[in-house]
C-alpha cells in the first residue's frame, strides 16, 4: 500500500510502501510518550526504507536518544534510533534504525492516506506507562510490559492482513 505523509506545517511531504499497514501497536516508552506527546503513547506502522520519497527534505532534522528505557544502546551504535521530524513544526515522521536497514517506522500520526482500521491492539513497553494514561483493554488486545515476543510483519500475516504486492 503506497502511503503518503506530511508534517503540520506542510513543509515535509513524503510518500512510502508499506506491506503492514495496520497501526495496531501502542508504544508508552518515555521516548515515545515524550517526542510523540498524543495520549501516552505513539503508533508506528512498518515500511520499506528504499521506496521513501521526500519533498522537503531540507526541512527534517534527527533526535537520537542517548537513553532508552533499557538504560542503555548496544556497543556498536545501530541501536539507536532516528526519529526524523520537521524541524519547523516539530511533527514526528519515521524512526529509522540501522540495525534494520530495510525498514522505517512511519508514524500513524503523521500518514495522510487512510489507514486500514485494526482488528485488535497490542500496547507495549506498558512498564514505562505513567499512571495518568489509561490503556483500553479490548477482548484481543495484547498488553505487554517490555517488548513483544513477534513484530509488526508477524502481527499482520497472523490476521492475514499482510500485503505482500
Amino acid at each position: 500500500m503506497k502511503l503518503e505523509g506530511s508534517c503540520h506545517c506542510g513543509a515535509v511531504k513524503f510518500t512510502v510502501v508499506s506491506h503492514a499497514p495496520t497501526p495496531f501497536q501502542h508504544c508508552y516508552c518515555s521516548i515515545c510518550r515524550k517526542a510523540n506527546g498524543g495520549g501516552g503513547y505513539t503508533i508506528n506502522i512498518m515500511a520499506e526504507a528504499a521506496t521513501l520519497k521526500i519533498d522537503g527534505e531540507e526541512n527534517i532534522s534527527v533526535y537520537r536518544s542517548a537513553k532508552n528505557d533499557r538504560d542503555r544502546y548496544e556497543a556498536d551504535g545501530l541501536g539507536y534510533s532516528r526519529r526524523n521530524f520537521c524541524k519547523h513544526c516539530g511533527t514526528m515522521l519515521w524512526n529509522y534504525n540501522a540495525r534494520y536497514p530495510d525498514w522505517i517506522y512511519p508514524f500513524a500520526s503523521a500518514i495522510d492516506t487512510e489507514l486500514p482500521a485494526a482488528p485488535a491492539r497490542r500496547h507495549i513497553m506498558l512498564d514505562h506507562k505513567p499512571g495518568w494514561v489509561p490503556v483500553p483493554d479490548g477482548a484481543d488486545d495484547e498488553h505487554v510490559p517490555r517488548y513483544p515476543a513477534s513484530g509488526l510483519v508477524d502481527w499482520h500475516k497472523e490476521r492475514d492482513i499482510f500485503d505482500p504486492s
